[in-house]
């Protein structure tokens, strides 16, 4: 991506074909799952889904400027990136996101700490993905992050 996006519709209208209906499809996902108080904008030139700073004024620890990050979506080269930072800070989460994850989708899972990546954009498993968004509110975000702050 040359420019970096200003606005989420700006991100998807920069990619090609194949991935902006890929991606749009994630965002819809998103959107229609995701518990009331997320707020969408591009944040590090990704599509993301933050805590804003009306409902978590300190911010992000390492740039208390930036909201909240939670969720992100990027259009890699060799792949789509979903981050969800909930997964690397909740060990319950991630244990029934693996465990599901196997019964939704055809190709093995290739994950690193939040971020899980998408190869083959014909087996995304939207409905979990939806499942997923809707396992953590913003007020449960703020705990668990506070919590893992806290060490």
């Amino acid at each position: 991506m040359a420019e970096k996006p200003l606005s989420p519709d700006a991100y998807l209208d920069s990619l090609p074909d194949e991935r902006r209906e890929v991606m749009s499809k994630l965002r819809h996902t998103l959107q229609k799952h995701l518990p009331p108080g997320f707020e969408e904008t591009i944040q590090y030139n990704m599509l993301a889904y933050v805590v804003p700073h009306s409902l978590y004024p300190a911010g992000y620890h390492t740039d208390p400027k930036q909201a909240l990050p939670f969720i992100h979506l990027a259009a890699q080269k060799r792949h789509i990136a979903l981050y969800h930072l909930g997964l690397y800070a909740d060990d319950a989460l991630l244990n029934w996101f693996v465990q599901e994850y196997a019964r939704h989708a055809r190709t093995q899972l290739d994950m690193g700490k939040s971020c899980i990546r998408f190869k083959k954009m014909d087996d995304i498993p939207y409905d979990l993905i939806a499942e997923l968004a809707g396992k953590m509110s913003p007020q449960d975000w703020i705990a668990q992050y506070a919590a893992m702050r806290r060490g």
